[in-house]
């Protein structure tokens, strides 16, 4: 799979716009010195605001006996304090800095897992508290630890003497004022709504002016109306977004109620779209569909969201601002990514997987993307969000879009996704007894001069999934036969599905409760290994069905799945 490094002006473009975001951003706060930001403290946490992610005692447990089970990394520290060592996993250091594993002492409901909480949160003002560097006072890493601070203040504050008090609410106050002064600079996308989020929480937690309350409010329904889109996803595209940004807007929207305040209309209007949107994307086993940086997801986590959701009613079929498309029959569900690709600055976790779907029937999946390994080595990465990667099709072994992959610009703005489908023309075909969709893209128009269409229709009964992809040039007309109009579409399997082939060319998808069956009216498929990236326990090895052949021999190819 040839994964292009990027030189065009767009890129330039982009590198020069990050950089002189983040000069604005050094200007604005000048040197950051703690003492920059000092001012009154806070006398008192006026209400500690809920959080609704899963918390585990045993987890505090761990933690007491100095093993922290950060990001899917164990580090034992000996006895030494985790804000001491020098740890090299970034996400172990961002969960360690972030702070929310203070739910799990929370959790714990003993006078130990308190102390422990506190001695914790001394440990870091003492040691990161004093001088605002380092991957510490991330500004992202700020405002999780502001609302996790604020969270679980109650379990810091438990039996604490009014010294500490004070030093906590000190410090509480002093990064509020630093991210307040950073978070219009943050690049766009997820992290700077959750500034604003933890902003607005800081607003109704502490003892501030209304003028305070009113521009955080103000502050944060500009993010939100700029980034919850009118069908609810979030504008990376990024399921994950939808799932971790309810976890925190549900509790605001409640401290807002709780406080007697009246939550912005942005608020409650953004909550509203994107609980169906989470509903959307989730398959009847209660897991997210793998698009587009979403990796493994666990039920009860989706479920404890969910049941905020008093939207009744079966999920959406069509998000067309989102750019995915859902059909329902029966037992059997396909989800499909319909969309172009999201700007550069918000598509640091977007896969070039356009026109790639996934099928489940019952709580079984059968077709998948292979999804991301989300604290696996990163590089697994690039493979992940290669075309390749996902159940759709590719032309001349590339992907439908390009990613920046060299080290030089990738430590400047990390590695966006650029020059994807630009144009994807989505129409339903829902009729009587049948649900589907045809769809077009342009993302090998530039390279090949060649556009891929997919139409989907699922049955009545959920029984047959018919499949036809089209590959030819923008009038309809026939790719020529120049040796650059190889197709291969792929359709990757769960690993927990079995395949056989059944002596007639056809093979056998043999799930727990179920079996399918694939076949190609043109092609003989053939099977072959591949990766599922999104196993709770990190990639496992799975299959694929190939289908090659070239697009001036068959413009169309028709395929099936159908229950046996």
């Amino acid at each position: 799979m040839t994964l292009f490094r990027g030189s065009s002006p767009q890129i330039w473009g982009f590198v020069a716009s990050t950089l002189w975001r983040r000069l604005r951003g050094r200007l604005r706060v000048g040197p950051v010195y703690r003492w920059r930001f000092t001012g009154r403290t806070p006398e008192r946490v006026l209400i500690a605001p809920p959080d609704l992610r899963l918390a585990d005692p045993q987890i505090a447990m761990e933690i007491y006996h100095g093993r922290f089970p950060f990001a899917g990394r164990l580090v034992d520290t000996h006895g030494q304090s985790p804000f001491t060592i020098n740890v090299n996993d970034s996400a172990w250091n961002s969960a360690l800095h972030g702070f929310r594993w203070l739910r799990h002492m929370r959790a714990a409901e003993t006078d130990l897992a308190a102390a422990n909480a506190r001695a914790l949160v001394r440990d870091w003002i003492n040691v990161h508290g004093r001088k605002i560097n380092g991957v510490a006072w991330m500004p992202a890493i700020t405002a999780r630890r502001i609302i996790a601070w604020l969270q679980h203040s109650a379990v810091v504050l438990q039996g604490a003497d009014y010294p500490f008090y004070r030093l906590f609410l000190k410090s509480l106050a002093i990064q509020i004022r630093y991210l307040r002064a950073v978070a219009q600079e943050m690049s766009p996308g997820e992290e700077k709504l959750r500034a604003r989020i933890a902003l607005a929480f800081a607003a109704l937690s502490l003892p501030t002016p209304p003028s305070t309350l009113r521009a955080a409010s103000r502050q944060l329904a500009i993010e939100l109306d700029a980034q919850i889109l009118p069908d609810g996803g979030h504008v990376s595209r990024n399921p994950e977004a939808v799932l971790e940004l309810l976890a925190d807007l549900l509790p605001l929207r409640q401290t807002y109620f709780n406080q007697a305040e009246h939550p912005p209309e942005a608020l409650i209007g953004a909550v509203e779209r994107m609980l169906p949107a989470l509903r959307f994307f989730r398959h009847r086993d209660g897991t997210l569909a793998r698009f587009n940086g979403m990796g493994a997801t666990s039920h009860d986590r989706i479920a404890s969201i969910l049941h905020h959701d008093d939207t009744a009613g079966a999920p959406l079929l069509h998000a067309p601002h989102s750019g995915y498309e859902r059909l329902v029959m029966g037992n059997t569900t396909v989800i499909a990514d319909t969309g172009v690709a999201p700007p550069p600055e918000l598509s640091h976790c977007a896969q070039a997987g356009c026109l790639s779907f996934e099928m489940s029937s019952g709580r079984s999946h059968f077709i998948v993307n292979c999804g991301v390994d989300t604290y696996g080595a990163d590089d697994f990465r690039p493979l992940a969000r290669s075309t390749a990667a996902h159940s759709a099709l590719t032309l001349n072994d590339t992907s439908s879009a390009r990613f920046i992959l060299g080290k030089e610009l990738a430590r400047i703005v990390g590695a966006p996704l650029i020059d994807g489908p630009r144009h994807v023309h989505c129409q339903r075909l829902d009729s009587e007894g049948i649900q589907g969709f045809v769809a077009r893209h342009d993302g090998y128009a530039a390279r090949f001069g060649l556009y891929h269409e997919r139409e989907l229709a699922l049955s009545a009964n959920g029984d047959v999934l018919e499949g036809i992809d089209r590959v030819n040039r923008k009038d309809g007309e026939v790719a020529k036969a120049n040796g650059r109009d190889r197709v291969t579409a792929r359709f990757h399997l769960h690993p927990d599905v079995q395949l056989f082939e059944n002596g007639r060319g056809h093979f056998v998808l043999q799930g727990a409760e179920e079996s399918w069956e694939f076949s190609c009216e043109e092609l003989a498929p053939q099977a072959e290994e591949s990766l599922f990236f999104a196993g709770l326990g990190g990639p496992r090895r799975s299959h694929q069905i190939v289908l090659t052949y070239a697009a001036s021999d068959h413009p169309e190819i028709h395929w099936r799945l159908k229950r046996l």
